[in-house]
Parts: C-alpha cells; sequence; structure tokens
C-alpha cells in the first residue's frame, strides 16, 4: 500500500510543466485494413498531424454551453477533458467518466468510515481545476454518431449546475443517475436532440462522425491529456 505521505497533495501543469499528453493509434495491420474514405466535406485539420480530441471535444462543449441553457454553468477554464486508452478492444466497458475533484457541496474532504480525507487537487497555470473528464479509445470513438453525443451529454450533466467540484445529485436510488440510468440516458438523448434542432455548429461535430481508425489513417494518431485519476488522501488529525 502506497505510503500517504508519498502522495502529492497537488498535481500542477503549465507555467513550464506541460500537461501529460497520450498519443493512440492502431496496430499496423489494423492500419492496412480497408475503412470508409472520409467525406470531403468534414473538416478534421492537417492531414499527417496528430488528431487532438481533447481540443475537438472541447469546441463541441463550447457549442453545447451556446445553445443549452442547462449547461451555461460549465467553465472550460476549470475543466481538463482527455483520453484513456481502453484495456481491451470489447466494445462494453469504459466509454468516458467525469471524475469531481471535489467532495459533496463543493468541501474539500469528506469523511469515510470516522475518517477524514481531502482529494488530490490538480492545478493548471493558476487555475485550480474542478472536474476531469476522460474518454476512452478506441471504444468511444467506435460508437455510432448519436452514441457519441449522448455521452458527452451524459458526462457533462453529472456536473453540478453549482460547478462546485461535486456531481449533480439527483436523488433517488442512485443519486448520481437519479433512479434509473435507463431514464437517465434517455433524458441525455432528448438534450442531444434539443441541441442539433436549435442551430449546433455542425462543422465542430464531424469528427464524431468518424471512428478511430478513420481518423489515425488521416491524422496518424489521436491525441489528448492524459492524466491520473485522483485520489482520496487521509487527513492529519
Amino acid at each position: 500500500m502506497r505510503n500517504p505521505r508519498s502522495i502529492p497533495k497537488l498535481i500542477q501543469w503549465g507555467l513550464g510543466v506541460p500537461a501529460p499528453r497520450l498519443a493512440l493509434r492502431p496496430s499496423a495491420s489494423t492500419l492496412r485494413a480497408v475503412v470508409p474514405e472520409i467525406p470531403p466535406e468534414i473538416d478534421t485539420g492537417l492531414p499527417g498531424h496528430p488528431f487532438d480530441l481533447s481540443r475537438a471535444i472541447e469546441e463541441v462543449v463550447l457549442d453545447i454551453k451556446k445553445c443549452c441553457p442547462d449547461f451555461a454553468h460549465i467553465d472550460l477554464n476549470r475543466m481538463m477533458i482527455g483520453i484513456v486508452r481502453a484495456k481491451t478492444l470489447d466494445r462494453t466497458g469504459l466509454i468516458a467518466r467525469v471524475t469531481p475533484l471535489r467532495c459533496e457541496n463543493g468541501k474539500l474532504v469528506t469523511r469515510k468510515r470516522g475518517r477524514l480525507y481531502a482529494v488530490q487537487q490538480f492545478r493548471y497555470e493558476s487555475r485550480d481545476l474542478l472536474y476531469l473528464m476522460s474518454f476512452c479509445l478506441p471504444r468511444f470513438l467506435d460508437r455510432p454518431f448519436g452514441d457519441k453525443l449522448v455521452t458527452i451529454f451524459h458526462e457533462l450533466f453529472h456536473i453540478s449546475p453549482a460547478f462546485d467540484g461535486d456531481f449533480r445529485r439527483l436523488g433517488g436510488r442512485c443519486e448520481v443517475h437519479s433512479g434509473s440510468k435507463k431514464n437517465y440516458d434517455a433524458h441525455m438523448a432528448v438534450l442531444a436532440k434539443n441541441y442539433l434542432r436549435n442551430g449546433a455548429d455542425l462543422a465542430k461535430l464531424g469528427f464524431l462522425k468518424l471512428s478511430f481508425i478513420q481518423l489515425c489513417k488521416r491524422h496518424g494518431s489521436v491525441l489528448g491529456y492524459h492524466f491520473p485519476r485522483p485520489v482520496l488522501i487521509p487527513v492529519s488529525p
């Protein structure tokens, strides 16, 4: 077990320390496979240069904020969007997750089994981050367009309306997904459809119509921020 004293209470990037990045690419044999051509109207940037998924999803989130009042509280200056590598090539498993960097109601500490713990903190330049959002590759990119868009809404909706570093707590049997994950996902599908009807910038969504291998064939790799998962650190009495 890791000694709590060896765990840094704060992880900081920027100001001369670059945030860690991960570039993912398929195997050489997979790259040789025949895949559908990318329609010329889908602009994903300069061919031969890595496709920055973190930046592309940030652009989608900014557009969602503009079109959907339910997400006006999202502040990308206090978030970081990254990628993780899927442990298997199975289609089932982790697709995406949002990780809050505060405890309930935005507090810095929480009590578990009678002991106080603090969430490890992350800072980018001079900004304390409140949320980390990760997308699992290639699994996320290999889903249909609609599923990918709903997944983005699913994760964004977990963020507290107070944007205080806590989850949105909905009550019910599972307060993160309310009483039913199925109903939660159905609501996300409605929000995504309304977004598409209410002025979504379709050019920014073009990459969501492509698979991981299609993006890699054009760009060589898909990259994004890659950060560790925060841990709970015991607080000395």
